[in-house]
């Protein structure tokens, strides 16, 4: 696929890194070393220029305060409870913002959406209420916008975000289980009239049973046409 200059490397699960046409490395929801999808060639994930939280379940924050030490990103965005809990733990540069609000990186705009899922985060032997669950669309320096829906259900406001951003691609989970499967990933591209798809959370656990093949006849089903499935496997990279 045709990124417009971007570059997109998949960790496995839900971790990957955007690279936009201008250079920043924006890593969404590090979870790497206890990742079993995550090739070993990418354990050592390098300078960050900044990571994005969707929500603080283990599979998506697990590595969120190693990473941040080691990469030193220039911001570390998450909705505010979760930026609390971030910054109690000693991660610095923290931006806690919230759903509908778009900040600048420096040229690249991420804007945070609402999504349709739990947020709770695993601290020793208690769960702390996390805020909401989070997606966010990243606009490139081009204008290329990448929408990462993070866990999510299918909900009707994607029409709204389809129609107030025009993502050029949708990064929506697959998986089914702990969140949706390929008949609601499949709905998702229909509400949100987005050219192209990468699914992503699915086949880490035997509980995730969605595959990109299922979302293929899935799309057949809704009649959702001339959307293209970009299928690639953890340690790739397209664009």
């Amino acid at each position: 696929m045709d990124l417009k200059g971007a570059q997109i490397t998949w960790f496995g699960h839900a971790t990957y890194v955007v690279r936009t046409p201008g250079g920043r490395r924006i890593m969404l929801d590090p979870w790497i070393q206890g990742n079993p999808a995550c090739p070993e060639n990418l354990k050592s994930v390098g300078k960050l220029d900044d990571i994005l939280i969707t929500h603080g379940h283990f599979d998506h924050i697990g590595d969120a305060v190693s990473t941040a030490a080691s990469a030193q990103p220039q911001h570390v965005l998450a909705i505010p409870e979760t930026a609390g809990w971030l910054e109690s733990k000693g991660v610095a540069n923290v931006v806690g913002f919230n759903k509908g609000g778009t900040f600048d990186l420096g040229g690249v705009k991420v804007t945070m959406t609402h999504a349709d899922h739990s947020c709770g985060i695993s601290d020793g032997d208690t769960t702390i209420y996390g805020g909401e669950a989070v997606g966010y669309v990243i606009t490139c320096e081009n204008g290329f916008k990448i929408y990462c829906a993070g866990d999510t259900n299918v909900f009707s406001d994607m029409v709204i975000i389809g129609d107030l951003y025009k993502p050029d691609l949708a990064i929506l989970p697959i998986g089914d289980f702990f969140t949706m499967g390929p008949r609601e990933a499949a709905y998702a591209m229909k509400l949100l009239k987005v050219p192209a798809i990468m699914p992503v959370h699915y086949a880490t656990f035997p509980a995730l049973i969605g595959t990109p093949a299922a979302l293929k006849e899935a799309l057949g089903e809704f009649g959702v046409s001339g959307v293209e499935v970009v299928d690639i496997k953890p340690g790739q990279t397209i664009g």
